[in-house]
């Protein structure tokens, strides 16, 4: 899944307008879905949400407790909710409050959540919620970079950066520019019916930079070394590249969070600047950091199915399908989105049929009873009944087309697949889109076996150990030597030193 800088990008979502009412198949749906199901099922033309007027003051304290409180129940519905692992929750909740008690708003209530996502992300909300997730947490290599990540995050909510920019409504809508952030482009924003921009998850490059200077004058009054900042946005950089290589894109597609952000390497010599004019010195310590993290689950959570490479398989609900080449796969908490090459996406989800058993019937009657629907058919998918049908979704004057294909399980569940395409090219990517739709298949309980979480184990570096031989233990990992010196912060060519620990990736 897609990869981000210390700051801000919630979780796809938003207010759908005509959304038909859809159970889910793994989380509660929310009313804000994915904002490619706005753009699947519009009226013919679906208005951008309406936006209030900008305030001209801060809000007050008890107004931004509001807002924190309001939306983050959508926080933890988009972004898998919160980690049950009580130890890594425990620590990131014990070290939010360290920090923040040396702030301004020492009194103020404090909410630390550990998101059960492997996106690397971090953010927070009005009102004192910060958001860490485990993927981002196994990037980090000691605690005082854990405490650069919260510190950053305390310094967007004492600086009111988000009370500054947005009014309650537009703070409620935040969420809607989320599959914008998600696809890595304005253009699938606009495609989905996304008018606007999401302030908190855009911040602007001033208040980015103000935010680390917080960051790293409290790394500074809370004993920790205030470089901290500074080397793990180097590994956030570190690890950009390597989900390119990963993605064979070089970064040039896929998932990309960095480019709604100041350039990491300019925030990475900022940060190593204000460190520099700070008393020198300061804790790394990092025995803390890896008993948290050791046993914590790397990647997908079993509640949410895996992503493996092209393929997503969801062993609990015994379902699979495959992208084509050339897609990139996000396991997000309420559905799986997958984005192409040249505009194209796709997204899928399931659920309760409402009642409705013949594929046919649901597509035209309750998922797309509103969209004008061409090429209706019947068919078969892994031998389960199927229907698809093709439409245009309009937003702000952009179109795109969209491939709707409905299959019904025998459990009686309802699964979807929305494939968009910018207008005019459904053509030209049809075939691919008809193909994942159709790789669509049970799971045998002897491939459900197959899946199992990975996990981070610590090591202990013992004489004679070398890289190429913990290596050899995350065979499951694409470019497992890169990956093994990111979380490790171990520079290229670089030996490791017996006595030690280092994380190391296991499990299936």
């Amino acid at each position: 899944m897609e990869r981000a800088v210390v700051a801000e990008h919630p979780p796809p979502g938003g207010v759908l307008t005509g959304m038909p009412t859809h159970v889910p198949f793994r989380k509660p749906f929310r009313a804000a879905l994915a904002a490619l199901w706005l753009a699947a099922v519009p009226a013919p033309v679906v208005p951008a949400p309406a936006r209030a007027g900008l305030l001209d003051t801060v809000l007050s304290g008890g107004d931004e407790a509001a807002l924190g409180a309001q939306e983050h129940p959508k926080i933890l519905a988009q972004f898998g909710g919160a980690v049950k692992d009580a130890r890594l929750q425990g620590y990131v909740d014990q070290l939010g409050r360290k920090l923040a008690a040396t702030t301004a708003l020492a009194r103020e209530p404090w909410t630390f959540t550990v998101l059960d996502s492997d996106v690397v992300n971090a953010f927070a909300l009005p009102g004192g919620y910060v958001y860490v997730t485990r993927g981002l947490l196994a990037l980090a290599e000691d605690e005082a970079e854990v405490a650069g990540v919260l510190s950053h995050e305390i310094g967007h909510v004492t600086a009111h950066h988000s009370a500054q920019s947005q009014t309650r409504q537009t703070i409620a809508g935040l969420l809607a520019a989320g599959v914008g952030l998600v696809f890595g482009n304005d253009t699938l924003a606009q495609l989905a019916g996304l008018g606007g921009t999401a302030v908190v998850a855009s911040y602007s490059r001033e208040q980015e930079l103000e935010a680390d200077q917080l960051g790293v004058e409290t790394l500074r009054r809370t004993g920790y070394d205030p470089f901290a900042m500074a080397t793990f946005l180097e590994t956030l950089r570190r690890d950009g590249q390597y989900q390119g290589l990963r993605d064979g894109n070089k970064g040039e597609g896929g998932f990309d969070f960095l480019a709604s952000h100041p350039a990491t390497e300019e925030r990475v010599r900022r940060a190593a600047d204000l460190a520099r004019s700070m008393p020198q010195g300061g804790a790394r310590p990092i025995d803390p950091y890896l008993a948290a993290v050791d046993g914590m689950i790397y990647g997908d959570s079993p509640e949410n199915g895996y992503v493996r490479g092209r393929t997503f398989a969801h062993p609990q609900l015994g379902i699979a399908f495959t992208v084509p080449q050339g897609y990139a796969l996000l396991n997000g908490a309420d559905q799986v989105v997958a984005k192409g090459q040249n505009g194209t996406a796709m997204a899928f989800d399931g659920g309760s049929a409402a009642g409705v058993s013949d594929p046919a019937a649901f597509l035209t009657g309750v998922w797309g009873k509103t969209a004008a629907l061409s090429n209706v058919q019947r068919t078969t998918i892994g031998g389960m009944p199927a229907a698809t049908a093709t439409t245009r979704g309009e937003s702000d004057g952009n179109s795109a087309d969209i491939r709707l294909v409905a299959i019904r399980a025998p459990d009686g569940r309802m699964y979807r697949f929305t494939f968009l395409a910018p207008a005019g090219s459904l053509a030209r990517f049809d075939a691919d889109f008809q193909a994942a739709a159709n790789s669509f298949h049970r799971l045998s309980a002897e491939e459900a076996a197959r899946y199992r979480p990975r996990r981070v184990q610590v090591a202990t570096v013992q004489p004679g150990d070398s890289v190429a031989g913990f290596v050899r233990r995350m065979p499951q990992e694409p470019y497992a030597e890169e990956l093994f010196r990111i979380i490790n912060d171990l520079p290229p060519g670089t030996p490791l030193q017996p006595g030690r620990r280092v994380k190391v990736i296991v499990g299936e």
